[in-house]
């Protein structure tokens, strides 16, 4: 009798695990994604937050309840006028959202003053560079694991996004510099990575167009910010979909989309 016990047992977890999906989805697909170009070419990350309410689970949907607006477009606009123009807290006499956009920590405040209302917990950001003895492997695993910790928490973290060109100045050595930058929202992610894998295959809602799309974060094969492969201090995002900078690259020049900082919660 033990022995049938133990066999149904294990059998019973072999189904569990098979069944257990490979990937990390926001919890409400069937939504429609808000376009940033409703309003205006800087607005991707009041867009890409109202997205990620929006795509979230029922908890934090609440929050959408805060944005008033009949339409995508109203409710971009209260986001800039009711938040983003609230003085910053990482610039200095300067509103959180101006002709440049806003920067992920303003974002962060916005999205944390949204849902305050409804009690829910309380959003973070961090940097995705490399840190002290952190290897490239390392910074994809704490990459992989703060989307997938925030879809498990049922928001859908918001990615920001920095293309780089090597770029050469009169009587000066080539130096890197930054051309654009924008904001997306991650709607699916694997729940673990490969062993040994470079790369990390994520779905994301681009706010530019309101469309959802399919990218790679990779571990870079060429130097990023750095002269070698092996000291790049990033990771590439390789979104062929994603036009962020392309026109400001001048001819010649080598440019890279990287993944600079997440914004979620875990």
């Amino acid at each position: 009798m033990l022995p049938q016990v133990i066999s149904s047992l294990f059998l019973a977890f072999c189904l569990t695990t098979a069944a257990e999906p490979l990937l990390r989805e926001a919890q409400n697909l069937g939504s429609q994604p808000a376009n940033q170009l409703l309003v205006s070419g800087n607005a991707c990350g009041p867009a890409a937050l109202l997205n990620s309410f929006r795509f979230a689970n029922q908890d934090w949907q609440r929050a959408t309840r805060t944005i008033s607006g009949e339409t995508d477009r109203q409710r971009i606009y209260t986001i800039i006028r009711e938040y983003g123009m609230r003085p910053s807290k990482t610039i200095t006499g300067r509103p959180r959202w101006s002709k440049n956009g806003v920067n992920l920590a303003d974002l962060c405040d916005i999205g944390n003053e949204i849902k305050q209302p409804h009690f829910l917990p309380t959003l973070e950001h961090e940097v995705l560079f490399s840190g002290q003895r952190e290897t490239q492997e390392k910074l994809l695993l704490r990459t992989q694991k703060r989307l997938d910790e925030s879809l498990a928490r049922g928001f859908p973290p918001i990615i920001s996004l920095r293309r780089y060109a090597l770029r050469r100045h009169e009587g000066k050595a080539a130096e890197w510099v930054v051309l654009d930058a924008h904001f997306v929202t991650v709607i699916a992610v694997p729940r673990k990575p490969s062993a040994g894998s470079r790369s990390l295959s994520i779905r994301y809602i681009d706010p530019w167009g309101g469309k959802v799309a399919q990218g790679m974060i990779v571990i870079p094969n060429r130097g990023v910010l750095a002269a070698t492969p092996q000291d790049s201090p990033c990771l590439e995002a390789d979104f062929p979909q994603a036009s962020v900078g392309k026109k400001m690259v001048r001819a010649g020049e080598i440019s890279v989309l990287t993944v600079s900082a997440v914004l979620g919660k875990w």
